[in-house]
């Protein structure tokens, strides 16, 4: 419910349109969003995401009676998307691109994805100490479920990479998600400074290293 005024100058209230229960919570969490991303979630308050949705407190009280729902609701969906997000990404095949080429793509993808989205991903690589604690734990199980993910592509990429021989798989996938969330703090960060263009060609640049530079030059030297 908002106001308008009248021919006559006088306040009066105009009602939102109704809207499936869904609808509703899709159109109140895109508003949450919208607050986060000028405000913080520190500042994300019932008055403001009513505002924003175009609707009445009442109306924003049928969906989420409080403001902790309404937080947890928003960490959760943007959570969702998140993850889906990282694990389209991933590969599942190395033969076609090798080793080097598929995790510079997926690191890609990622970077892009955060500097299409920098409001979801401020919330996941960046969670709020007073988020939360069933969320604390999704981020924590759902990074568990990308690294091990990544473990299966680190040995699936030391076993087709000979440049790779000898690197500890479980070390290797450690290393390729804490890199990717690097990059993405540093995209949400200081996107100025950090560009998507910037993280992503540096990206590309150390995944080629890895296979042609100390231990391609290694190998190189024994022959």
């Amino acid at each position: 419910m908002t106001r308008a005024q009248t021919a006559d100058g006088r306040t009066r209230r105009r009602y939102a349109p109704r809207l499936p229960p869904a609808e509703r919570r899709a159109q109140v969490l895109d508003a949450a969003v919208e607050v986060t991303r000028r405000s913080g979630l520190h500042e994300l308050n019932m008055e403001a995401v009513a505002a924003e949705a175009g609707v009445g407190k009442p109306v924003l009280y049928t969906v989420f009676r409080t403001r902790a729902e309404l937080v947890e609701a928003l960490l959760e969906r943007e959570h969702r998307r998140a993850i889906e997000q990282v694990m389209a990404a991933m590969p599942t095949d190395l033969t076609t691109l090798g080793p080097a080429a598929a995790y510079a793509g997926t690191v890609s993808s990622f970077v892009c994805a955060v500097v299409e989205n920098p409001t979801r991903w401020r919330l996941i690589l960046t969670a709020p100490d007073h988020a939360p604690a069933e969320y604390q734990e999704h981020l924590r199980a759902s990074r568990a479920a990308v690294l091990a993910r990544a473990e299966d592509l680190a040995r699936a990429g030391i076993a087709l990479e000979p440049g790779l021989a000898g690197l500890d798989p479980v070390l290797l996938a450690h290393t390729m998600l804490s890199f990717a969330e690097m990059l993405g703090r540093l995209a949400v960060g200081d996107p100025d400074t950090f560009t998507g263009e910037r993280l992503v060609t540096y990206a590309g640049a150390l995944a080629a290293s890895i296979t042609s530079g100390p231990f391609g030059l290694a190998r190189a030297g024994d022959q």
